[in-house]
C-alpha cells in the first residue's frame, strides 16, 4: 500500500484544503478510532452520527450489489477514500482490485493500518489529477465530489480513466435544481461560519442537475421521485452513473 508523502506531489492547495477538512472533521466527531474505522458503515446505536451511517450504509450496499451483478473482474478506483472504509467493501466483490485516493493523508494512514490484511486493496496518498495513467472499469465518488470545483473537469478526467464500458458513480452527494443552489451556498456558508471554518467555502462546492447533461448518464436513484416521496425514503441523495 503507497502512503506516504513522497509517493505523490501535492498542491499546496491540496495542503491547506487537508488541514482544514481534518480539523473540521475534528470539530465534527467524524474523526474515528480504528477500531471504529474498521466497523464502517456500523455505528453503535447511540452514536451522534448514526442517521447518517445509516444511509451511508444503505447505498453503500446497493451500489456493491450493482456491480456484484456484473459478475466479473473489476478494477475500482475510489475518489476520496478518507479511512478507507467503503474501499473496503468494494474490495470484497469477488475479483475486485480497488485503489482508493485521497488527499488526506491522516485518514489515509488509517485506512492502510485497519484494511492491511485485504490483499487486493491498495491506497494511494495523491489527487485523481496526477494520478498515474491507470485504466479502471468503475470510479466511485461517495461524499466527495462536492470539493471538486468544476463538475465539468472531474468528470472529464474520470473518464478519461475508464476502460471502453466503464462507469462512474456518484452517491452521497447533494445535487440541486439552478434555482436551489442560491439557497444551498447559503445554508453551507452559515454552517462553516458557524463551526469556525469559513475557510471551507472556499473548498466546498455545490453542482446542479443541469450538469449532468453534458455526459452519457442515468440517475439510479432520484430522492425527489414521487415513489420515494410516498414511501419516506430516508435517504437525501442521488445516485448517479456516468458511462463514456
Amino acid at each position: 500500500m503507497r502512503v506516504g508523502n513522497d509517493d505523490k506531489i501535492v498542491l499546496p492547495s491540496s495542503k491547506e484544503f487537508e488541514q482544514l477538512y481534518i480539523d473540521l472533521r475534528c470539530r465534527e466527531k467524524r474523526i474515528y478510532s480504528d477500531e471504529e474505522a474498521a466497523a464502517l458503515p456500523n455505528v453503535h446505536e447511540d452514536h451522534i452520527h448514526r442517521g447518517e451511517w445509516e444511509i451511508r450504509k444503505s447505498s453503500s450496499r446497493k451500489l456493491v450489489r450493482y456491480l456484484q451483478r456484473k459478475d466479473r473482474a473489476l478494477k475500482i478506483l475510489e475518489v476520496g477514500c478518507g479511512n478507507g472504509w467503503l474501499s473496503h467493501q468494494l474490495s470484497m466483490i469477488s475479483y475486485s482490485n480497488v485503489v482508493g485516493i485521497d488527499v488526506n493523508l491522516q485518514e489515509l494512514q488509517q485506512a492502510e493500518r485497519v484494511f492491511a490484511e485485504a490483499p487486493n486493496l491498495s491506497f494511494i496518498y495523491c489527487d485523481i489529477h496526477s494520478l498515474e495513467l491507470q485504466e479502471f472499469d468503475v470510479i466511485v465518488f461517495a461524499a466527495a465530489i462536492q470539493y471538486f470545483c468544476s463538475f465539468s473537469e472531474i468528470i472529464k478526467t474520470a473518464l478519461s480513466l475508464l476502460s471502453q464500458e466503464g462507469e462512474v458513480h456518484i452517491i452521497d452527494s447533494n445535487f440541486y435544481w439552478e434555482d436551489e443552489i442560491d439557497d444551498a451556498r447559503g445554508r453551507s456558508y452559515t454552517y462553516f461560519s458557524r463551526q469556525g471554518f469559513e475557510k471551507m467555502n472556499g473548498f466546498y462546492f455545490h453542482h446542479s442537475l443541469a450538469e449532468l447533461a453534458a455526459f452519457n448518464f442515468a440517475i439510479l436513484y432520484d430522492p425527489k421521485s414521487s415513489l420515494n416521496k410516498i414511501f419516506k425514503k430516508k435517504n437525501p441523495f442521488y445516485w448517479i452513473r456516468i458511462k463514456k
